[in-house]
């Protein structure tokens, strides 16, 4: 954990980098500690609750696609300032909003902002060197993650100090008041790479290239997922009465055609993988990034589930006010300050980090099966004991999964970040769906079976080693010296 606390321009892009991944989530979760006031206010019921849960996650996955593309080429620099920026739009939505489809719809915008963690995961690796990008990673991931905890934990007390049943809206303005100015001057004092160091960029931002002809058809395969869960956003707000049939028709079609684009230029990108025409010291391995995404649709995903529907689920199961729930239900995102770093820093430590994160995909199954029993016999201490247990799991397989991924292939480290991303949104719009047909019971077991699954794929995860971050030689002598030699760097 030295790297966190050494000076020098390293340690401060890690930490102004994690800071703007922070703030992404205040924005993003800024609906969840809310959602039992507003479902009272504008009279909303289940349905439409989990709809705008949905929503909330809809466009992060083929905004994080997108994004992951454009910092390859563009640089997390501009990216992140950019997204950061444009947070204040849906925040002022939202918190303007006279309608559940104004909610809706800026519930969608925001979502973009839940993109943002993709671009600071090629930042921070471009500073790190990989026996240390793990531990960096984990406290990028964790400290920015704890955005969501400080959501559940601040904004009912800020709305508290404006008071009355406005105060929400006074709270969610607020966010992005604080996004926008943030991004202002991130770009201002952060660069995309130690002075002197090259950036990589990536050949295409249109798709992630890959090196051998099965890969090619894999990809193509990963991204039917994303277009069922763009769909899934369709059919629920249709449900909920806000759009007609023919709307939901349109929906569909759109994400067919996102399918169609993707798969289109997966082909165009990758016409020399098509023939078989990379040098095997030129091939990363592919299969190691549908396991890290898998990996992260379980670990990521069911956390996003679980902080979006455990305020509700305690309010409920033992009555308990808005800010207590939330403060209960925060007990998830809470150790995200300690557990995703740990992660990430064991990781850097073990002989095999695929064995790592197998551990704690098993330990993250048990942890939902044991959640799967409580009820409103249970001590509402033990319950939020239990909660504490299985999110340390859950966090501590973000920062596992992330300290491989920038090692997979540095310069395309930012769609392979998006893509393991994407899969954790995915997880989340999956896992929340099953609310609308399982009791929460089954809602955990499904998380803890997800799991058991995942911990069998781990076996396929290609251990990885520096090799596969495939960089020119220049380059990586030059980022070599950037962080080893100049001493202002380290």
């Amino acid at each position: 954990m030295s790297v966190v606390f050494r000076r020098g321009a390293a340690q401060r892009t890690l930490h102004l980098t994690w800071m703007a991944f922070f703030l992404s989530f205040v924005v993003w979760f800024n609906f969840a500690p809310f959602a039992g006031d507003i479902g009272k206010q504008f009279g909303l019921d289940k349905g439409q609750l989990v709809t705008l849960g949905l929503c909330n996650l809809a466009l992060t996955v083929p905004a994080r696609l997108i994004i992951g593309g454009v910092l390859d080429r563009f640089g997390p620099r501009r990216t992140f300032s950019a997204i950061l920026i444009f947070a204040i739009v849906p925040c002022m939505l939202f918190a303007t909003a006279q309608s559940f489809t104004m909610l809706l719809i800026s519930r969608l915008l925001v979502s973009v902002v839940g993109a943002g963690f993709v671009v600071g995961i090629r930042m921070v690796a471009e500073w790190f060197p990989p026996t240390e990008v793990g531990t960096a990673e984990g406290v990028y991931g964790g400290w920015g993650n704890f955005g969501a905890a400080a959501a559940s934990l601040g904004l009912p007390v800020i709305a508290g100090i404006a008071g009355g049943e406005e105060g929400w809206r006074w709270a969610a303005a607020l966010t992005g008041v604080a996004a926008a100015a943030y991004g202002i001057a991130y770009s201002r004092l952060v660069s995309d790479t130690p002075a002197g160091v090259p950036y990589v960029r990536a050949k295409s931002a249109v798709a992630l290239e890959v090196t051998n002809r099965r890969a090619v058809f894999g990809l193509m395969t990963m991204f039917i997922p994303a277009a069922v869960a763009l769909a899934v956003i369709a059919w629920r707000v249709k449900r909920v009465g806000v759009i007609g049939t023919g709307a939901m028709i349109a929906g569909f079609g759109l994400a067919a055609l996102f399918l169609l684009y993707q798969v289109t230029a997966v082909r165009r990108v990758n016409q020399r993988a098509l023939t078989g025409d990379y040098p095997e010291d030129e091939q990363y391995p592919f299969i190691s990034v549908v396991v890290l995404s898998l990996a992260y649709f379980c670990t990521f995903g069911s956390e996003l589930a679980a902080v979006s529907y455990l305020p509700q689920f305690f309010e409920s199961t033992w009555g308990l006010s808005t800010a207590v729930a939330g403060a209960a239900a925060s007990a998830f995102a809470f150790m995200n300050l300690v557990s995703r770093p740990a992660g990430g820093f064991i990781s850097d430590l073990v002989q095999s980090r695929k064995r790592w994160l197998a551990t704690l995909m098993g330990g993250l199954g048990l942890g939902y099966l044991a959640m799967s029993t409580m009820t409103s016999a249970w001590p509402v201490g033990g319950a939020v004991a239990l909660v504490l247990v299985a999110s340390i799991f859950a966090q501590a397989g973000n920062g596992a999964v992330y300290a491989i991924v920038p090692i997979v292939r540095k310069q395309s480290g930012g769609q392979i970040a998006g893509m393991a991303g994407a899969y954790g949104n995915i997880g989340g719009i999956a896992f929340l769906s099953t609310l609308l047909f399982v009791t929460p019971r089954g809602f955990f077991l499904i998380m803890a079976g997800s799991s058991a699954i995942v911990l069998l794929c781990c076996r396929r995860l290609v251990e990885p080693t520096r090799g596969h971050a495939v960089v020119p030689a220049t380059v990586s002598i030059a980022v070599e010296e950037a962080l080893v030699i100049d001493p202002v760097v380290v």
